[in-house]
């Protein structure tokens, strides 16, 4: 990322689409953004961000945080780091024996983000593959999960994704 605002962001890109196309970019500290390109730079782009203005919000909120941080010497908002899986589809078992494949966003040693059309309830407990959680929040496209115990790095992808 070259420069980003709540309503768009420059970016290097290894790849380069037209003007016009859409695109959905997974960013480190801030998640998934989606928007159009505006414009063609050197290596890389431009590009809208197309989100509520609830998102842009707390995007801007997140951005704020993210330049004061080492100046004001603020902690890590997160327990861990969030990564995007390889493989992003999974299977989500909730508590009355109710299957649904479903997207993950990004995930944690802690926790996932996951997009699906159904939203399980609030605080009911669920399998994300081998992983139970508890639905902690609603996203603006799923939810949130709380893994009831915290995952090991070496084997957290292979628990929850897809086979």
């Amino acid at each position: 990322m070259i420069n980003m605002s709540p309503g768009g962001l420059a970016l290097l890109a290894p790849g380069i689409g037209n003007v016009g196309d859409r695109v959905i970019a997974y960013l480190d500290h801030i998640g998934r953004v989606e928007g159009r390109i505006t414009r063609i730079i050197d290596n890389g782009f431009a590009m809208t961000i197309g989100a509520t203005a609830r998102k842009r919000d707390k995007l801007a909120a997140q951005l704020t945080w993210l330049a004061n941080r080492d100046i004001l010497n603020l902690p890590e908002d997160r327990r861990h780091d969030r990564i995007v899986p390889r493989n992003p589809i999974a299977l989500l078992t909730q508590e009355d024996g109710t299957r649904m494949t479903c997207r993950i966003i990004d995930l944690s040693l802690s926790g996932a983000a996951i997009a699906a059309e159904n939203r399980p309830p609030l605080k009911s407990l669920v399998m994300l593959g081998r992983v139970q959680a508890r639905v902690v929040r609603n996203l603006e496209e799923g939810f949130a999960l709380e893994f009831v115990h915290e995952q090991s790095a070496e084997t957290l992808e292979e628990s929850v994704t897809a086979r």
